[in-house]
């Protein structure tokens, strides 16, 4: 227990004494393309179509005069800002390039029939691995479990805490 000498008296200065309510506070998740409003109803992005109705985005036609925006998930690709990383490696990978990715395809159309939001950004060969970017943590976890179920080999993930990010591993 800390004290100091005030005026000649003894005073206990430990924070729960001292009520101090200033100590640093632990901020949440950081999404910077969530909306912080609700979107108007109906509202359909002017670049894929997809109709935020009943309070979550879908593939339903857009009625006529609805609001128009670009969608979060638009908006990161524009940006060219991902939301999760699935590092793919190993000799396997390289002999079976075109089955994996045809299995990352058929995930993203199922992922992408729930969740409008979620889709590949981009795969990119780099000299010894391919990086598949998303638009969401959802589309890549779930890309990185398949790999893990259909072929075996490592699987790592790592979410972000700053903000809303995750870097799936995936080996063998």
């Amino acid at each position: 227990m800390a004290f100091a000498v005030l005026l000649g008296k003894e005073r206990d200065m430990s924070p729960s004494a001292s009520g101090r309510k200033d100590r640093m506070i632990q901020q949440k998740r950081h999404d910077v393309y969530k909306e912080t409003d609700k979107w108007p109803e109906p509202t359909v992005c002017q670049e894929c179509g997809a109709l935020f109705t009943d309070g979550r985005w879908s593939w339903k036609e857009p009625p006529k005069g609805a609001h128009e925006v670009t969608c979060p998930a638009c908006k990161r690709m524009n940006d060219r800002y991902p939301a999760g990383y699935l590092e793919m490696r190993g000799k396997f990978l390289e002999s079976h390039r075109q089955e994996i990715f045809n299995l990352m395809r058929n995930i993203e159309e199922q992922e992408k029939g729930e969740r409008p939001l979620e889709r590949i950004m981009e795969a990119k060969e780099e000299k010894d691995h391919t990086l598949v970017t998303t638009t969401g943590v959802h589309l890549a976890r779930r890309m990185g479990e398949a790999l893990s179920r259909a072929y075996k080999g490592e699987l790592s993930f790592q979410y972000v805490e700053a903000e809303k990010l995750i870097r799936v591993y995936w080996e063998r």
